[in-house]
């Protein structure tokens, strides 16, 4: 069924995929963004998410010049997908990084709950699990990394991931909606799987990440199997997926590039060290870009 979606960030790596995406489905984007979107279809709206009173009028508004022709307003919005974010560290000062993150994910939740909007769905990250941004060579406390891992990052954009998080959360307990939080690994689009050679190469240059990616397209895939499913409260997802970047069998390879860091379940051959097995189970993700479809096997 086609929904209303109110998308931040949508002119981005991962947002204009995600939007290509939900455009097929049928669904009307109006995309947030400090900078255009060039999509056919899809309006952006220059907004600036530190300033609660333009979230709040951004998120009922008309979606495009044909809202006028109704006569009666702004039509409802079913669901708002949060991405926009200052994307890692090294951009701007730590203190912006955090702030601006931090309090733009907490404008836009408190918005759409306020306005009725039942459905919130924001980016969390892989950062969350604290190797990414980590000051030196740091291990991960066991494997797979799941949803119930006791996340420890110590840098400024994996830590501002972590509030906004702990916000979604408060947010859904108080307002009763449906708020999902994505822990989005390390997003490739169709250009970058001639980096993989490389990759495969130097195994230990995806330490930071894991070992795992989330094909931008099968991302948008993700997005709208939240927009659908209803009823689950706060929850969060890790958006990644299904296999390893390694030709070697997972559980062989963790042994040799992580010895410091346990195995606690048996893991499948190829399956990613960041587990999706919650999002195939409870959405029933099914993913369509293998890396393997992409980069010639030796």
């Amino acid at each position: 069924m086609s929904k209303r979606i109110v998308f931040t960030g949508g002119s981005g790596k991962a947002g204009r995929h995600a939007i290509a995406y939900l455009r097929a489905q049928g669904h009307a984007i109006l995309n947030l963004d400090l900078k255009p979107l060039d999509k056919d279809g899809v309006n952006t709206l220059i907004t600036d998410l530190t300033d609660s009173g333009q979230v709040f009028n951004a998120l009922s508004t008309h979606f495009d010049f044909d809202g006028f022709k109704t006569g009666g307003g702004p039509a409802p919005v079913d669901a708002v997908v949060h991405f926009a974010a200052i994307p890692r560290v090294l951009i701007h000062p730590d203190n912006e990084t955090f702030t601006s993150n931090v309090v733009s994910t907490y404008n836009v939740i408190e918005a759409a709950t306020k306005l009725g909007i039942k459905k919130v769905i924001i980016a969390s990250s892989e950062t969350t699990y604290g190797v990414c941004f980590a000051e030196g060579d740091q291990d991960y406390h066991s494997f797979p990394l799941d949803e119930d891992y006791d996340i420890d990052p110590m840098d400024s954009y994996g830590l501002s991931k972590v509030v906004n998080e702990k916000t979604a959360r408060a947010f859904a307990m108080r307002t009763g909606a449906d708020i999902y939080a994505l822990r989005i690994g390390n997003v490739v689009s169709p250009e970058d799987y001639a980096r993989f050679p490389a990759f495969l190469a130097d195994p230990i240059s995806r330490k930071r990440n894991a070992w795992s990616y989330i094909d931008a397209r099968d991302l948008g895939q993700i997005v709208d199997l939240c927009i659908a499913k209803n009823g689950l409260g706060f929850q969060v997802f890790n958006a990644v997926n299904d296999e390893i970047t390694a030709n070697e069998p997972t559980e062989a390879f963790l042994k040799k590039w992580a010895p410091n860091s346990p195995i606690t379940r048996p893991m499948g051959n190829r399956e990613a060290p960041l587990s999706n097995r919650k999002i195939r189970e409870v959405l029933g993700f099914k993913e369509q870009h293998s890396w393997r479809l992409y980069v010639p096997q030796s």
